[in-house]
């Protein structure tokens, strides 16, 4: 292969040569494409959508064979790829990624002279990414992590989920080849296999942050890892969650039988398995065996028709009925609705209590990565807030409330734990989009930043300002003249590209 097919495409495991040659070649493409203009970037990024698209039958075939999810899904997933690669062109041509900011030398500035100062952001260089198993699109080979690093002008070496490794094989045969059409440097992205070359890519001097989604075992034994570092450098681990829903007793009495069935579609969908599955219900308690019982038929009805599949991998599976068992063991846990470990498991439903979960908090920390939820049942919703104390970090929390309900406090305390706060909806569906943050406090995440959506090109990015330099040696976007025609806050004030070189100024952001 020439050009950027060259890059290390490994289907077996890799070897310490071959991971050092894959790094090598990614800083030698992040160096000769660094100042790549942003037309040229989005149009890598555009050719990678269409290599993609154009080889979709073959992939999702492959996908389909390896994770046991079904063809529709796999077609949507590799549907929402390639829009979000050709949202991060448009982004990028936008420019405001670049924050670029001028301030001119100023004699009379309020605490004496000021030089003149310009700043702006600039890639970090090689990242290595760690794809995830339950998104083998979205958040695997070009998902959200490859596709921010490469839209922020970073080269990228990605190591490739044992869930998928043909497919991983094969979707980086596909973006190295478009790359390769697209005139890309040679390099720019790679696939790398197995764990030790997974802990020499987190470990490589010329690696300048990581990109992760997967468990939070995994994601902390890398982010330590990386920490320990003789130059430590940045982990964006997007890690799950348990995902609380609070119901209060208002909804709870007006719309009972709607919140069952919206909660029974989500916590099954995909079999479970993704990252912003409710694990958690907190709803009024029922006051009787028979009020219990009657939630238990709820949940029964609407998961008459749902058909099990098999999990992502036996390991997956064997991991989800030792979940299962363990909490249901817990004391103060019984089973709502009784679910099985087949191959195809059927749905498990656990109930307690919330004076089980004061006495024990832990019961509320143990995820179910399967089909699985735990119903907690209060007394009154002066409960809520406190409850809520209880919780780690979420990717969302959830309320579910009618519009005269007192709930700012329990509001203000999901936002303090979480990465999106849903109201009346449910968490299963992450869109990518310009104001999406899919992200929270740990164990959620690992950084205060979001790994879906426009913002999260900004994880790779890194400010450096210029002082007193010459006008034809500055980076382009921090340029009077604007050649690349980005979004610049000049003296305070942001100026559209249109309005560049003209003296015209506006008081908003463009």
């Amino acid at each position: 292969m020439t050009g950027a097919g060259a890059a290390v495409i490994a289907a077996g495991a890799t070897t310490a040569e071959e991971l050092n040659t894959a790094v090598e070649a990614a800083q030698s493409a992040f160096e000769n494409g660094r100042t790549a203009d942003p037309t040229t970037r989005a149009g890598w990024l555009e050719a990678v959508a269409g290599g993609l698209e154009q080889a979709a039958g073959t992939l999702v075939e492959i996908a389909a064979r390896e994770t046991h999810l079904g063809v529709p899904r796999l077609e949507a997933e590799l549907k929402r790829t390639v829009f979000q690669l050709r949202l991060f062109a448009a982004e990028i041509l936008q420019g405001e990624h670049f924050d670029a900011t001028i301030d001119h030398a100023d004699p009379h500035w309020g605490m004496g002279p000021r030089p003149d100062l310009r700043r702006y952001n600039v890639p970090l260089g090689v990242v290595g990414v760690f794809g995830a198993s339950n998104f083998p699109f979205a958040f695997s080979v070009m998902g959200g992590d490859s596709a921010s690093a490469l839209a922020a002008g970073c080269s990228v070496v990605h190591k490739a989920h044992d869930g998928h490794r043909e497919l991983a094989v094969r979707t980086a045969e596909t973006v190295t080849s478009a790359l390769e059409a697209a005139g890309a440097p040679s390099g720019l992205f790679s696939l790398v296999s197995g764990r030790r070359a997974a802990e020499a890519l987190v470990d490589h001097p010329l690696v300048k942050a990581v990109g992760f989604t997967g468990s939070t075992a995994g994601g902390r034994a890398l982010l330590d890892r990386a920490a320990a570092r003789r130059e430590p450098i940045p982990f964006f681990g997007e890690l799950g969650g348990i995902n609380a829903v609070f119901v209060t007793p208002n909804a709870w009495a007006a719309r009972r039988e709607e919140i069952l069935t919206g909660y029974a579609g989500s916590f099954t969908l995909g079999m479970g398995q993704f990252c912003t599955k409710p694990g958690l219900l907190f709803v009024p308690a029922g006051g009787s065996p028979a009020g219990t019982g009657a939630a238990g038929r709820v949940l029964a009805g609407a998961l008459a028709d749902f058909t099990p599949a098999q999990l992502l991998s036996e390991r997956l599976h064997g991991g989800y009925a030792d979940a299962v068992r363990r909490l249901s063991g817990s004391h103060g846990v019984d089973v709502l609705l009784e679910g099985d470990f087949a191959a195809a498991p059927a749905p498990t439903v656990l109930r307690t209590t919330a004076d089980a979960v004061r006495a024990d908090p832990g019961i509320l920390r143990q995820e179910m990565f399967g089909p699985a939820s735990l119903v907690v049942e209060y007394t009154d919703q002066a409960e809520l807030p406190g409850l809520a104390e209880l919780l780690e970090g979420q990717l969302t929390t959830t309320l579910q409330a009618e519009e005269d309900d007192d709930v700012a406090g329990l509001a203000a305390r999901l936002a303090d734990i979480s990465g999106r706060v849903l109201w009346n909806g449910w968490p299963t569906g992450v869109t990518v989009s310009y104001a999406q943050n899919h992200g929270g406090p740990y164990p959620a995440a690992t950084s205060a930043t979001t790994s879906v959506g426009t913002a999260a090109i900004r994880r790779f990015l890194r400010p450096v300002a210029y002082q007193a330099f010459p006008a034809a040696r500055l980076p382009e976007p921090l340029r009077d003249s604007n050649p690349w025609r980005v979004p610049q806050r000049v003296d305070g004030v942001w100026r559209r590209p249109s309005d560049a070189g003209s003296g015209a100024t506006v008081g908003g952001r463009p």
